[in-house]
């Protein structure tokens, strides 16, 4: 998932102004910071937004984001 990618599921799933919100004050359990903190750090876009949709409760058919499809197992 690249950075664009991840804004874009931001928008489609809690809309531009919550979702900037969510990103910037959200600690996510799983890494210990906020989203915006995870993602200057270098974590990889995918794994911040798996955590973000764990963290907010996001239905698991939903967690691919911006009209992507779930990757192959």
């Amino acid at each position: 998932m690249r950075l664009s990618e991840f804004r874009q599921a931001i928008v489609d799933e809690f809309g531009d102004g919550y979702g900037r919100v969510l990103t910037r004050d959200l600690v996510l359990t799983g890494l210990g910071c906020t989203a915006d903190q995870a993602l200057a750090r270098g974590v990889p876009a995918r794994e911040v937004w798996l955590a973000l949709c764990v963290e907010a409760d996001v239905p698991e058919s939903r967690w691919y984001g911006a009209g992507l499809p779930a990757p192959k197992k």
